[in-house]
């Protein structure tokens, strides 16, 4: 029997990048170029306008600053508690194109992917399907704590959302164009090893993934209307219609176990509110970062 969901908001763009943190899903609205939060009741709030930059991945420091992805300004920029913003690291030395996704550990240091070409222009010359069968690599930065850049790995398939396992020595990374979920063992410094292959997908698109205290990982499928939870290997355990092509989920709620799933068309503009928050609630709560 199909999963129950309902819509949490109807009242955003384009929403990416989603966390649950202090009784709020925080999530990036790459239109509105803000970071936004929402209740469980739906109440919507505008937390950062950032207005020369989309924003895109979201993480906090242990003291509780805020870092956020600027894509076009290819920084991660910090927002101290006073609300004041500041360049937290320099991505332009390992830029290729604009950056995307990231998540960040219990000490601050962040893993953040970059799209690695024009994929805008890309999508308009050759469509999605052009796109995932020929495009150029990309690179996944490791920022330290201090704001060091390095670079963590590259010849990644559109490196896209990101996971740390509950024990902190994996790293799961979404290849979008790759259909596949990859794996790294995490090291001293955060240096990454061993890479594989940690699920292939069949043909679908990982975005924005989440994991859950079982294992699994739950992933949005931005070319079809659908969030997927699959386990190590593979194995599809759920499949949850959303409507709409989905871009991020985060499990969150009071229990952890809120499946909160972000979807728009591609075409959102900024002309109207097209996107959407679903939300459904699930058996195995949140684990791991984020």
């Amino acid at each position: 029997m199909a999963r129950a969901t309902r819509v949490l908001t109807g009242d955003i763009w384009f929403g990416e990048g989603p966390r649950w943190r202090d009784g709020r899903l925080w999530f990036s609205d790459f239109v509105q170029r803000s970071i936004r939060s929402v209740s469980l009741a739906g109440e919507l709030r505008t937390e950062i306008r950032v207005g020369d930059s989309a924003p895109s991945g979201l993480g906090w420091m242990p003291n509780g600053d805020l870092l956020f992805v600027a894509m076009e300004g290819r920084q991660l920029r910090r927002v101290a508690r006073d609300g004041a913003i500041s360049v937290h690291a320099d991505l332009s030395g390992l830029s290729t194109w604009l950056w995307n996704d990231m998540v960040v550990d219990e000490v601050g240091r962040a893993w953040v992917g970059e799209f690695g070409f024009d994929f805008g222009g890309a999508m308009a010359a050759r469509g999605l399907q052009g796109v995932v069968d020929d495009h150029p690599t990309a690179r996944l930065a490791c920022v330290q704590p201090d704001g060091a850049v390095e670079l963590a790995a590259e010849d990644l398939h559109f490196p896209n959302g990101s996971v740390i396992t509950t024990d902190g020595k994996i790293l799961v990374v979404a290849e979008t164009f790759a259909c596949r979920l990859a794996a790294f063992d995490l090291g001293p410094g955060g240096a990454l090893s061993n890479r594989r292959e940690w699920a292939p997908l069949g043909g679908r698109l990982p975005d924005g993934i989440c994991l859950d205290a079982e294992g699994a990982v739950w992933f949005a499928n931005p070319a079809a209307p659908e969030c997927v939870r699959v386990a190590e290997g593979g194995k599809v355990l759920e499949v949850i219609d959303t409507g709409l092509p989905c871009f991020a989920c985060m499990l969150g709620g009071e229990d952890g176990r809120s499946l909160f799933m972000l979807t728009a068309p591609w075409t959102a503009t900024s002309d109207a509110p097209a996107g959407r928050i679903l939300v459904s609630e699930v058996d195995a709560a949140h684990a791991g970062r984020p």
